[in-house]
């Protein structure tokens, strides 16, 4: 079994993905709140939802990138042999 080590690069460009994430939750509870005319309130009331949403984005997008990785990874593969 092999180890793997997170670089400090990775480790920072991981992070830049999940802030844009939140900032894509975030932006669509903005969306939310003028679409329904709710208090704006709501902003700060929903942290916790938005956190979770982001959260729920952020892990869709990671099987995303491992789904498209295992494919490259399979049609080197066939074009070695």
């Amino acid at each position: 079994m092999k180890n793997y080590v997170l670089t400090a690069k990775r480790q920072k460009k991981e992070l830049i993905i999940l802030l844009a994430c939140f900032i894509l939750a975030f932006l669509l509870n903005i969306a939310a709140i003028i679409i329904y005319r709710s208090p704006w309130v709501e902003i700060v009331s929903q942290i916790g939802y938005v956190v979770l949403a982001g959260l729920v984005i952020y892990v869709l997008l990671l099987l995303l990138r491992l789904l498209i990785f295992s494919v490259k990874v399979i049609i080197r593969r066939r074009k070695k042999q």
